[in-house]
């Protein structure tokens, strides 16, 4: 069993503090979901250490406005602005194809969250296809220029709702099953931490690290479908335990950047990070630490595959 990554980084620890003394000169960064919530203070840190950042969003007006407020504020002028869509399967073979060069760090970072119920053309919930499946076509799209970085490292951004499903691969897409917000939302979570468990296997060859992390609670637009009375409800149901300590933007970007900066993390793949270090397993009545089913090899090995076969087919 190998040693549990500590830091010196706690809960409260902002992105800025993560990367101070960290030199990204001459790398190359792309953070999907970069115009808002931790996704604008994980670029913002990456480009204070210097490194050419390219914010993938949906909105690239709110992208060129984020993008100006980053360089105002670092004087770093190489923060680029790209359109991605995770949910449109086109968007995403667009960007990966118009990519050059290599390409150092990926901050898969956006996502939606406990949204009603909603599908794509393909009839794919919607999730899932963006917060995995999106993330995945990008990433694998990306490979060639990860590969070709030398020590590249890929950040997927996962949550403590992983704890609420494991990939329920019978009925993946809720076509049988009841939809329910949170289970599609813990389940395409999960998602993104058995990616990090399966590329880390994979790729260990061409130096590609994948790793996942719990952000902490922040009050950002993910949370654009989750109401006060919700969270009120979720408070209730658990006796307290769902009640969060919010964490601002800054803290919240801070595993992120660690995961994605940091040389205690070199050559590191597989594991999932809360609170600026790797997490333990989970234990029954918390909302810490990693369900063993989330870092399931097989399980792992499983959603590739499927994953590979749904965006065939």
């Amino acid at each position: 069993m190998t040693a549990r990554i500590t830091t010196p980084f706690t809960a409260q620890s902002t992105a800025a503090e993560v990367v101070e003394g960290v030199d990204l000169t001459g790398r190359r960064a792309v953070v999907t979901g970069g115009a808002s919530g931790i996704g604008v203070e994980t670029a913002r840190a990456l480009a204070s250490a210097g490194a050419e950042v390219t914010l993938a969003v949906r909105d690239p007006a709110a992208g060129e406005r984020t993008a100006d407020d980053i360089i105002a504020t670092t004087g770093n002028k190489q923060v680029l602005v790209a359109p991605l869509d995770l949910a449109d399967q086109a968007s995403v073979a667009a960007f990966a194809a118009a990519w050059e060069g290599p390409l150092h760090i990926l901050v898969n970072n956006a996502g939606i969250m406990a949204s009603p119920e909603m599908r794509t053309p393909q009839g794919w919930e919607l999730q899932f296809a963006t917060n995995h499946l999106g993330h995945f076509a990008l990433t694998t799209g990306l490979h060639p220029h990860l590969a070709a970085a030398g020590g590249a490292r890929v950040v997927s951004v996962s949550s403590a709702a992983h704890l609420r499903s494991p990939v329920v691969f019978d009925d993946i897409h809720f076509r049988e099953r009841a939809y329910e917000p949170w289970l599609a939302y813990g389940q395409s979570k999960t998602a993104n931490v058995l990616f990090a468990v399966e590329a880390t296997r994979r790729w260990a060859g061409d130096g590609v690290t994948v790793n996942s992390l719990m952000p902490g609670a922040i009050r950002t637009n993910l949370q654009r479908y989750v109401t006060d009375e919700e969270l009120e409800r979720l408070r209730a149901a658990s006796g307290g335990s769902a009640v969060p300590n919010w964490k601002t933007p800054e803290q919240g970007a801070a595993t992120s950047v660690l995961v994605a900066t940091s040389p205690l993390v070199d050559g590191v793949g597989g594991r999932y990070f809360e609170d600026c270090e790797e997490a333990g397993l989970h234990r029954p009545g918390t909302r810490r630490g990693v369900a063993s089913y989330a870092l399931d090899p097989e399980a792992a090995t499983l959603l590739w595959q499927v994953s590979v076969d749904t965006l065939a087919g």
